[in-house]
């Protein structure tokens, strides 16, 4: 198949170096630059969004924000002018695996369909490290009969592949997941600076808390880049505090409260002001730390 892909950065280079490796032939663009290595696989570079849209019968695009997707796909020279002046012949389709608004998602699987052309959100979950291992965990906002065509696709790329229901599905899933994780994340942090500040071994506790009701990823994972202090991304604390922005967003339109996600959100916030922006987002713990005056 021909596939595009627009978005390579920390999660799209790997994701769309497996697509190559699962025998498809890929057009490429990114604002960064299609890296040499895509290059060397054989992935096609084209100058614009257009471009990839005019040979590829998939666009798949993995970007930072809403307002990202919406260029690429509307704006000058995006995937829209490149449809409707595509040179493939089959019924096309347009695959969002960014983390982005899922009211702004419905609008634009809208406008698309109105081309003729299938739209699918394909949201991730799992980070770099799922992304280079294609185990990312993928929830699916299509049609049953479009997730069949494009369900094979995202196996090169993830594990877990779940269709949620129809358009805009896939981010309100996505939604979901950075509640529980950022919450998660914070609980941990809370819970590690409790038992340090207390006079116990935070890794001892970590250990024991593995075996039992409160083991989870998350405390595996980021509890013990909370006690090493090793902050590396990951899943850039940036990015979480924009996708509970997103959160806030849907549930101020919903007419509904989230108050722990709110007061996690402040403390990325917070975190972001005082130099954590490009941390992983393990690094709210040193939020925490200033405000108990005790470090891990």
């Amino acid at each position: 198949m021909q596939i595009g892909f627009i978005g390579l950065g920390i999660m799209g280079k790997p994701m769309a170096a497996h697509l190559v490796r699962g025998g498809h032939r890929l057009f490429l663009h990114s604002r960064s630059g299609v890296p040499q290595d895509l290059r060397d696989m054989g992935g096609q570079v084209c100058a614009s969004p257009r471009e990839v849209a005019q040979y590829a019968s998939m666009i798949i695009t993995m970007l930072p924000r809403t307002a990202d997707v919406e260029q690429v796909l509307f704006g000058p020279e995006g995937v829209v002018q490149g449809i409707e002046d595509k040179e493939v012949s089959e019924r096309q389709m347009v695959v969002d695996m960014s983390t982005v608004s899922p009211s702004e998602t419905r609008k634009f699987a809208a406008r698309i369909n109105q081309l003729d052309c299938d739209y699918v959100d394909a949201p991730v979950s799992g980070g770099e490290v799922g992304a280079r291992e294609a185990t990312l965990t993928i929830m699916v906002g299509a049609e049953e009969n479009v997730f069949r065509k494009v369900s094979p696709v995202l196996a090169l790329m993830g594990k877990t592949i779940t269709r949620i229901g129809g358009a805009g599905t896939g981010q309100i899933c996505k939604a979901a997941n950075q509640i529980v994780a950022a919450l998660t994340i914070e609980g941990v942090a809370e819970a590690l600076l409790f038992a340090s500040k207390a006079g116990a071994d935070p890794a001892r506790v970590r250990d024991a808390l593995m075996g039992g009701f409160a083991g989870s990823r998350i405390l595996e994972v980021h509890g013990e880049r909370m006690i090493r202090h090793a902050f590396s991304p990951g899943f850039r604390m940036e990015l979480h505090q924009k996708d509970l922005d997103i959160v806030l967003a849907e549930a101020q339109t919903l007419g509904m409260s989230l108050p722990n996600t709110v007061a996690t959100r402040g403390l990325f916030a917070t975190g972001i002001a005082d130099g954590s922006a490009m941390q992983d987002s393990s690094a709210i713990v040193q939020v925490l730390e200033r405000m108990a005056g005790h470090t891990i």
